[in-house]
């Protein structure tokens, strides 16, 4: 295989781990907004948190960037960026003005999930 060919290979591997990590903390997010409307902050819930608030921390703790993106641009990507093979474009450019308001809305519904929940045991 040619030097050329190993960096698409590898830069290949690279977005396809960052889209399965993409889903896997999509899919915590999909979660804890069913949970949330749903009144069921639960165990479940508190598991699909932390993937969330892992990612959050990771993504802030690398200055807001992702920390694929240094290895994507040493295998060759154009802009560096991982997200923007396998998701649309604007989509990708947009993930973190998206995501910002949705948090917000989580923590708001699993709060009032939890405060409900207290005040029910007290009563």
């Amino acid at each position: 295989m040619t030097t050329a060919g190993v960096k698409r290979a590898r830069l290949a591997g690279i977005r396809a781990v960052h889209t399965v990590a993409w889903l896997l903390i999509e899919s915590s997010v999909v979660y804890l907004l069913w949970a949330g409307v749903s009144h069921r902050s639960d165990r479940r819930s508190a598991i699909a948190a932390a993937v969330v608030a892992g990612e959050c921390l990771v993504f802030a703790g690398n200055g807001f960037r992702c920390p694929l993106t240094g290895l994507a641009e040493a295998a060759g990507a154009e802009h560096g960026s991982v997200t923007d093979i396998y998701l649309p474009r604007w989509f990708a450019r947009n993930l973190p003005a998206i995501h910002v308001p949705l948090l917000i809305v989580l923590v708001w519904l699993h709060r009032r999930n939890r405060r409900s929940t207290v005040r029910d045991v007290r009563e």
